[in-house]
């Protein structure tokens, strides 16, 4: 999915855009689970008393509030969070009510490195880490594929065709008649 058109000045164009990595979404799952499990769980058990109606209304209620502040929220706040990179520049969005934006040029980024544990690794996600020109370097977790994002970011700042080819893409006239390169 493209990020909003009308978000991007002329000429400028999307090169990438993520959101954050799934694994975010692990510990709300499991809240989720947990609290209709339990909630059901307790239903069942106050089943044969008198005020069960009363206790299920309660459980329903908790169970609601437990599920939309930690599972629902976190999972629209994963969904509306963009790492986004351009033509022109890195865009990180975030929020729903108070929506947060950071944009950084191109032109004014100095480095561009990642990070990833073993957990990370297996995942396939990471840390990235851009230093700009000004600020201290800016950390944005949960990259999916953060090698890949890294790469066509560092492409994109130094804009080299040459990093589109490939090893075996060299000229002929290049190469020694013995056949070495």
């Amino acid at each position: 999915m493209a990020y909003p058109d009308d978000l991007l000045s002329t000429g400028e164009h999307v090169v990438i855009h993520r959101h954050p990595h799934w694994k975010t979404l692990v510990v709300p799952v499991l809240v989720l689970l947990v609290a209709v499990g339990v909630g059901a769980y307790l239903a069942v058990q106050v089943s044969d008393f008198g005020w069960a109606s009363i206790a299920w209304i309660a459980l329903a209620a908790i169970v609601a509030v437990l599920v939309a502040w930690l599972t629902l929220a976190p999972v629209i706040r994963w969904r509306t969070t963009h790492f986004i990179i351009t033509s022109e520049r890195v865009m990180y969005r975030i929020g729903v009510f108070k929506r947060t934006g950071l944009d950084i040029p191109l032109g004014r980024v100095n480095s561009v490195r990642f990070e990833h544990t073993l957990v990370d690794r297996l995942l396939g996600c990471g840390t990235l880490i851009i230093g700009s020109a000004s600020d201290e370097p800016l950390e944005f977790d949960d990259i999916p594929r953060v090698e890949k994002v890294h790469s066509l970011l560092y492409r994109e700042i130094n804009d080299n065709p040459a990093d589109d080819s490939t090893i075996d893409d060299h000229r002929t006239e290049d190469r020694v008649t013995d056949g070495r390169a």
